[in-house]
Order: structure tokens, then C-alpha cells, then sequence
């Protein structure tokens, strides 16, 4: 147990993790959130592969999980958070950020609305004493859930076909981002269409009690789906093909950020798609996130590119000019892409570089027999989703 060896007596173990240990032949345990997390179990490539030509099994249990409820829970959710939640009806998903009064991001992530005055956020920070402060005045009640409730994410191309298999009744009218609750073999189920990884794919909820019972429901379905258990490794990769940021990656939540300045509004981190400037009323950071759009205020834009050649380029720097004396920005998140066969990555460029197809020198330091190389290559500006399969929203 390298990675953890030393905090083994304080960390806890998901409802699933009876069922992971004897898996992870690899013994690569990593902690999240105060929780053994699988790093992989046999290797990073084959559970990759699974994800994109399968099914995959990832324990999303340690997701921190706030329940907003109450007569002002409607109206106090849509204050917080930049996407206009008036658009988003009972039993669905939608992905957004939250932001302090000027504009720079806390976190970004998905909240479930599950009734007219009921939502559910899901956070991989804690973010009680915000969501506390932020509450001033409305009628509302937050808690945090996080342990109620034991979730497994299945991702893949097979992944309805398994539900179908384990006989989830509806799964194919689920929609995009559409939530069901149900029931299989006497036991509650809600059941999400979303993930990490860019492909088709849902959530399972169950309570704890039942986590073994659903990790034992779709492992019996075995070979056939190609269904693989998948550790936070070849998560990285799929999420980076489908263009997903990560907190304390590819952005510093600001209440995290050492210095003021590192701290970034959604625009900045290039998902300005999810800040509803023209919903009604007032949300946070809205007066601050009007100005950066209207004066152009943004330093720069979190964008994909794409590489010349094969060498990775976590960390690398971007210039203008191929002797490097205009520095652009930085790489946040860089890869490989097996599927693909592209040299992919995330980079900060100033706004003015950010449209597709503008073309970039970035500095490659590598390892080559014992020495470090260095490489001066293209590279292009890209939309960041790079990988966005139609199965991804189609109906079954």
C-alpha cells in the first residue's frame, strides 16, 4: 500500500471496498476525501480501454454530497450558482460553478434538482461554511449526505445495455443528464445519465447497505459487456479526452488559492457556457462576471490543444514564436490519447490565442536513455472536448 501506507489508520472505507480489495492486484490505493481510493488495479492501459471499448466501474462514493432543501431551496440554488436553474426541471442534472462575489470559481460540478424546492450538490471540496454563508436570509436547509448515500459510476459503451441486462426498467428513454429512481430486487435505486468520461454513461445511487449488492448485480454480467473496474489513472485519461477540468489540476478553487490572483473565473477556466448572465435576478459574482465579459477582462482561457508528435507535455510552456521569447501560458493537463492517436492537452493562453486552429510553439522536456532532451514543437489551438461520441446523448 505505498501510497497510503502511513495514513492507513486514519483513512475510511467506502460501502464497496469489501468487494474492490481483493481486486487491486496492483495494490494501488490513494486516498480521496479521507477514503481508500483505487489509483488502478491491474494497470492504468487495460482499464482505459475498457471505458472506451466497454464498460468501466468507478467508486464515486467519496463525492461530497449536500442536500439543499426548504421553501426558499429553488430560489437560494439559483443564487448560487451561474447556470440559470430556472431552465432545469425536477429529475435532472445540470453541470455549473459556484463563484465568490468577484467572479472567481469555488468549484464547479453537477447539482441534481430532484423535486421543485430539492437539489443535491455534489462537491469534491467541502463547501459547508460557504453554502452556510451564502444562505443568509433564505428559507432553506443544508446538509451534508455524503454518507447516506454509496454510488457507483458505470461508463462506457456498454454500459446501458448492462442495465437493460440487470433488468433496469426505462433506462433507454433516460436522456442526457435525466435522473430515474427505481427499484431491482427490492432495493432503491437513483440512477443518473452523466460521468467523467465523455461516453455514455450514468450514475447508481444506492443506500450503503446495498453497495455490495450492486457491485455483485453488474459484475455477474461479466465477459460479454467487456465490464472492467476502473481506478482514478485512466479516469485522468478519459476525462482529459472529454475535455473535463479538475479542481486543484487545471484550476485552484479560490477559496484555496495562496494568492488572490490565482484564483479564475469560469471563463477563464473555459466553461463561460454555464454562466447565465441573462437569467433573472441576482446571483454571486454576477455583477463581477458582467464586467470581465463586457470589458474583456479574462487574462486568459483554459483551451485544448493539440501536439505535434507523441511526447506528453504535462507543465510545458507555450510561446508565440519557435526561439520562445513570447511566452504565452502554461499546460495544466497533457496526454497521449490511445483512442484517438493525438497528442492532447489543456494549456491557459491569453484570449487572443484561443481560437481553433491558431498555431503555438510549446517546450517539451523529456526523458530519453538517462538524459533529459528538451523539443520545440507546434501545436494548435483545439475545442477541448476532444473526444464527444453521438452515443454519448443518444436515446437507446
Amino acid at each position: 500500500m505505498t501510497h497510503v501506507q502511513y495514513l492507513k489508520p486514519f483513512l475510511k472505507k467506502t460501502p464497496f471496498h469489501a468487494a474492490m480489495d481483493p481486486l487491486m492486484h496492483g495494490n494501488g490505493w490513494i486516498r480521496w476525501q479521507g477514503y481508500y481510493s483505487p489509483a488502478f488495479y491491474d494497470s492504468e492501459q487495460s482499464e482505459y480501454f475498457a471505458t472506451r471499448h466497454g464498460a468501466s466501474v468507478y467508486d464515486v462514493s467519496p463525492l461530497i454530497k449536500y442536500s439543499i432543501t426548504g421553501k426558499d431551496a429553488a430560489h437560494f440554488a439559483n443564487f448560487l450558482v451561474t447556470r440559470d436553474l430556472a431552465k432545469i426541471k425536477p429529475m435532472t442534472a445540470a453541470y455549473t460553478a459556484w463563484c465568490d462575489d468577484d467572479g472567481k470559481m469555488l468549484e464547479e460540478g453537477t447539482i441534481f434538482r430532484l423535486g421543485e424546492n430539492e437539489f443535491l450538490l455534489n462537491a469534491a471540496l467541502h463547501q459547508l461554511h460557504w453554502l452556510d454563508d451564502a444562505s443568509y436570509g433564505f428559507d432553506v436547509r443544508i446538509e451534508e449526505v455524503s454518507e447516506t448515500l454509496a454510488g457507483l459510476s458505470l461508463q462506457g459503451p456498454n454500459s446501458r445495455a448492462i442495465l437493460q441486462a440487470i433488468g433496469v426498467a426505462g433506462i433507454e428513454t433516460l436522456p442526457h443528464f435525466g435522473i430515474m429512481e427505481t427499484s431491482l430486487d427490492g432495493k432503491w435505486l437513483r440512477i443518473d445519465r452523466a460521468g467523467f468520461t465523455g461516453d455514455l454513461g450514468y450514475e447508481i445511487w444506492v443506500k450503503p447497505q446495498d453497495a455490495l449488492w450492486l457491485w455483485e448485480t453488474l459484475f455477474r454480467q461479466g465477459d460479454p459487456f467487456k465490464i472492467a473496474p476502473m481506478g482514478s489513472l485512466a479516469l485522468d485519461m478519459v476525462r482529459i479526452e472529454a475535455g473535463f477540468i479538475l479542481v486543484d489540476v487545471d484550476y485552484i478553487g479560490a477559496k484555496h488559492a495562496v494568492r488572490p490572483t490565482a484564483a479564475v473565473s469560469p471563463f477563464e477556466a473555459g466553461i463561460g457556457w454555464c454562466v447565465g448572465l441573462k437569467k433573472d435576478g441576482y446571483f454571486v459574482g454576477k455583477r463581477a462576471l458582467t464586467a470581465e465579459k463586457e470589458k474583456g477582462l479574462s487574462r486568459h482561457i483554459l483551451i485544448g490543444i493539440e501536439i505535434e508528435g507523441r511526447k506528453p507535455a504535462p507543465g510545458a510552456f507555450l510561446y508565440a514564436d519557435k526561439p520562445g521569447k513570447v511566452e504565452l501560458g502554461l499546460t495544466t493537463s497533457a496526454m497521449w490519447s490511445p483512442h484517438l492517436k493525438k497528442n492532447l492537452a489543456f494549456a491557459k493562453v491569453p484570449p487572443a490565442y484561443a481560437k481553433p486552429g491558431t498555431e503555438m510553439w510549446i517546450e517539451i522536456w523529456y526523458g530519453k536513455e538517462q538524459k533529459i532532451e528538451r523539443s520545440m514543437v507546434r501545436c494548435w489551438a483545439r475545442n477541448r472536448m476532444f473526444f464527444d461520441p453521438p452515443r454519448k446523448k443518444a436515446m437507446g
